[in-house]
């Protein structure tokens, strides 16, 4: 999965869910069941996601789209092997964008 977003401190709920394909009611549902995600609301009570937030997204997107994990599976998960989780799909993220890349480059010769 490839995510399109642009180098910002923070993004709206709106373009969180755009990015993900996926409904904003989803990404506020998916905030109140798994801890890791503690988007910053401002005055309005407007969401507004970190680059972390986004990478925790990542992560919650491939477990329960992905791989098929059911909520409660997916938090388990999290707990028990949060980090060997997080850091190899932080590795499957970058060969795939890596593969994108040359991809790109191939229909360019």
């Amino acid at each position: 999965m490839h995510i399109e977003l642009p180098e910002k401190r923070y993004y709206g709920i709106g373009e969180v869910a755009k990015a993900f394909d996926v409904n904003t009611s989803l990404i506020r549902f998916w905030e109140k069941e798994f801890d890791v995600l503690k988007p910053k609301k401002n005055a309005k009570g407007n969401r507004k996601f970190t680059p972390e937030d986004i990478k925790n997204l990542k992560l919650i997107y491939h477990l329960v789209k992905e791989r098929g994990f059911t909520l409660e599976g997916a938090k388990t998960h999290l707990k028990e092997g949060k980090k060997d989780t997080l850091s190899n799909f932080e590795i499957i993220n970058k060969l795939e964008s890596v593969k994108n890349q040359l991809i790109k480059i191939k229909e360019n010769l």
